[in-house]
């Protein structure tokens, strides 16, 4: 039997549609308890994603065969009344046991990657302001505010061009 060694490449990281074999451990899937108040669970996500059909893309994100988040983009959403539709970012949950090791960034630029193939050129996100919130960490993927509201969260885009 053969051992890891560093030159041994990293398990493949990749997105999954949620199925009846993965559904049971994508409900299991937790932030730390600090940040429960920034993501809705991911049995939200999904009542969401049923009830919104096509806008909805629903995605498990594995390290080999490690479920380690769950992400899911919306596409072509009217914000307000005259507005262009937008796509982007609607959730973004990395287990706990699991954060600080680029699993955010993958999912973010899978979704990114998503919205392109669509014809998109710009990605959305709406987030929970505040101290503990991920407005560092989608600053540092390149989102920029706004200035807007959507309820009780901040927006920031990026720009694919």
């Amino acid at each position: 039997m053969s051992t890891p060694t560093e030159s041994s490449p990293a398990p493949a990281l990749r997105l999954e549609p949620v199925t009846p074999k993965n559904i049971d451990a994508a409900l299991e899937l937790k932030v730390r308890p600090d940040q429960d108040h920034l993501v809705a669970p991911v049995a939200t996500s999904l009542a969401e994603a049923y009830a919104y059909g096509e806008t909805a893309w629903p995605r498990l994100v594995y390290d080999g065969e490690r479920l380690v988040g769950f992400v899911m983009g919306f596409f072509d959403v009217v914000f307000g009344p005259g507005e262009p539709p937008r796509s982007g970012l609607w959730r973004l949950l990395v287990a706990a046991d699991t954060q600080g090791r680029g699993y955010g960034r993958f999912a973010v630029e899978q979704v990114a990657a998503e919205v392109r193939r669509r014809g998109g050129t710009r990605v959305c996100v709406t987030y929970v302001p505040g101290e503990g919130g991920p407005a560092g960490f989608y600053a540092r993927l390149g989102f920029r505010p706004t200035g807007e509201r959507s309820g009780d969260q901040d927006v920031a885009e990026l720009d694919l061009v």
